[in-house]
């Protein structure tokens, strides 16, 4: 990609982090949509968020997350917007809000997170505290790819350490990813991102240059776009996002990632991207130039 190829911008505006701890983070339908209209606004293109419990499962969580969304879709038609997944063991229930979002024609993307990995929460002496065990399975996959491809829902996939990689290239190579497919670079910053706390991220490679360049060298000849974030810290602030604009990626910021001594906004941290983007020679992507990067459908196809 050329370094002066339009740049997608990507905020994830709410995820674990709590009112708690940073009150800027929307909980409510109402919230949500004011905060994703000012973020479209602003620049993003891509907005995706949680809705107050990741147990809310099926129909009741396809009309949680529409009804943020309307107000989005009525200013911002081209907007593209996702869910998080259900919090469950069986990858039935996990996506089983994601054909109702695509019979209310409310979702462009859906979450699969294409590998397994420990996180901790909280220290122990020092050491990784209590146990959360994120397993996807190679069949959990296969089903999340097959069900997002039926739906023409494009994939946002994080990838939270390089075996999450091996996975994507192997669906690549065998021509099965999906339409619409959005590679995710996951780095670990310097907080735990699920509790805000600090002691690190318990997964994953640091926010480097050279940790970048390993993913890109993976990659190497696989044409899709890709973006990084920085969980557990602040892509911005540490030199992530620049990496991304100068080696010609996308960007990911937001409150689910951010995590520091200061308490942002969405909009903030958008700002901050934005004048990055500009400092860079980056043009900021529209949205229907983010639609034709990504292969995504337009709202009216779908």
């Amino acid at each position: 990609m050329a370094n002066d190829s339009p740049v997608i911008i990507e905020v994830a505006i709410n995820g674990a982090t709590s009112k708690k701890r940073n009150p800027h983070s929307p909980q409510s339908p109402e919230e949500i949509a004011e905060v994703a209209i000012a973020c479209l606004d602003a620049g993003a293109s891509v907005i995706h968020n949680h809705i107050e419990g990741m147990d809310i499962k099926g129909i009741d969580a396809a009309e949680r997350y529409a009804a943020g969304w309307r107000p989005v879709r009525a200013r911002h038609p081209n907007a593209i917007l996702y869910p998080t997944v259900v919090y469950d063991d069986d990858a039935e229930v996990r996506f089983g809000h994601l054909p109702h979002l695509g019979e209310m024609g409310s979702a462009d993307m859906a979450v699969l997170d294409p590998g397994s990995v420990n996180f901790a929460v909280g220290e122990e002496n020092g050491l990784p505290g209590r146990d959360f065990v994120y397993r996807n399975s190679y069949s959990d996959i296969r089903f999340a790819f097959d069900r997002m491809d039926k739906l023409g829902l494009g994939p946002s996939l994080a990838l939270y350490d390089p075996s999450f990689a091996r996975a994507v290239i192997a669906w690549h190579r065998a021509g099965k990813l999906p339409r619409g497919t959005f590679v995710k670079f996951y780095f670990g910053g310097d907080y735990e991102f699920m509790t805000g706390e600090t002691g690190g991220a318990s997964f994953g490679l640091r926010p480097t240059a050279k940790a970048l360049e390993a993913y890109l060298e993976m990659f190497e000849g696989i044409d899709l776009p890709w973006a990084c974030a920085v969980l557990g810290g602040d892509a911005t602030g540490c030199g992530m996002t620049r990496l991304a604009l100068e080696r010609g990626g996308h960007v990911r910021i937001g409150l689910e990632d951010y995590c520091g001594e200061d308490q942002p906004s969405n909009l903030d941290l958008l700002r901050d991207a934005v004048g990055l983007c500009r400092e860079v020679g980056r043009p900021i992507a529209t949205q229907e130039q983010a639609r034709s990067i990504l292969g995504l459908r337009s709202p009216a196809m779908a």
